[in-house]
């Protein structure tokens, strides 16, 4: 039977009331179901609502569907939360006693500008509600991220820059993931492809790391990497591996005028079998020192700004100045 949305609100807002756990959880319960528009769990029965009042917050995102993200840590990737506009933002939680920033009281701003709920807690009671040892004092709850599409990375707008991807094979350290989305963002990533299984999400630490860059980069979840590869192939994007032992250098590629999807393998491990079969080029960041390789995000963010200079400054035969030969 369907139950809509409203009739959900009415019976949360009823048991929130009866317990310490449903007053702590309810809000957010409640959140997450119209985010997902699945079902809720009442009574010992299953209720089933309509998908009509959650429309996707960001253009061809798949609503119900998040990658993480619900709790956003740190007060740069809460700042960037609030900017962007682009989810819906529960409240924001600060401990008392905070310095006199800037960036905090840009926040409260924000805050009153997007009516945000902003509560204030003992720093005891914010310790006890965050997930990683450097939240700075604050910290957001908020719709989940949207998942995209394989097929929506690919698309480009008229005039727009070409499919600039990276894929990242079983990384799961979240410092990493997060470190390498904002180097994504900075270089001008159009989107990262992420495996649904065996790999870091975007967790509190990731959001944390990558300093809001986790709400302009759009992120796919795939089944399979190598079977995503093979499609990007198809589709004529260029797969490039990053490998220490790859006999190209990544320096020598033309990468400024085709699409391009950069892989990355996780640490220690590197590429897979499967993903370095599939890609369609293999190529090495050369290194200087007595270390052979790099950090997963160190190499993200070297490789990724060589393609972002590459589109830049699309290589061309100066003129010769007047008066010289250039024989």
């Amino acid at each position: 039977a369907p139950l809509p949305s409203a009739t959900l609100a009415w019976l949360v807002n009823r048991l929130r009331l009866t317990t310490p756990q449903w007053r702590a959880e309810a809000p957010l319960m409640l959140a997450r179901a119209k985010a997902r528009l699945a079902h809720a769990r009442v009574g010992g029965l299953d209720w089933y609502w309509p998908a009509e009042d959650s429309p996707a917050q960001l253009r061809g995102a798949n609503p119900g569907r998040g990658v993480g993200g619900e709790q956003v840590e740190g007060r740069q990737a809460v700042r960037e939360l609030l900017v962007a506009g682009r989810r819906r933002v529960r409240d924001v939680v600060v401990a008392a006693e905070l310095d006199d920033a800037p960036i905090l009281q840009d926040i409260r701003e924000l805050c009153v500008a997007r009516r945000v709920p902003l509560r204030e807690v003992s720093r005891t009671k914010f310790d006890s509600l965050t997930a990683t040892q450097s939240a700075q004092g604050v910290f957001a709850r908020a719709q989940e991220l949207p998942e995209y599409g394989l097929d929506d990375l690919l698309k480009t707008r008229r005039g727009g820059p070409r499919p600039f991807l990276i894929a990242l094979d079983g990384v799961t350290d979240p410092g990493n993931l997060g470190a390498l989305l904002r180097s994504a963002e900075g270089s001008g990533v159009t989107g990262v492809v992420v495996p649904r299984h065996r790999a870091v999400h975007v967790t509190p630490a990731v959001t944390k790391a990558a300093a809001g860059a986790v709400e302009y980069v759009r992120i796919a979840l795939v089944g399979g990497l190598p079977t995503a590869l093979s499609q990007l192939n198809d589709a004529g994007v260029w797969t490039i591996g990053l490998d220490g032992g790859a006999d190209t250098s990544l320096y020598s590629l033309p990468l400024s005028d085709q699409p391009v999807c950069l892989v990355f393998g996780a640490e220690g491990k590197g590429l897979s079998r499967l993903v370095r079969e599939r890609c369609s080029q293999l190529a090495a960041i050369p290194l200087g020192g007595q270390l052979n390789s790099l950090n997963v995000a160190a190499a993200a963010a070297v490789a990724c700004f060589e393609i972002s200079r590459q589109r830049a400054t699309e290589v061309r035969t100066p003129a010769a100045p007047a008066g010289l030969s250039e024989g």
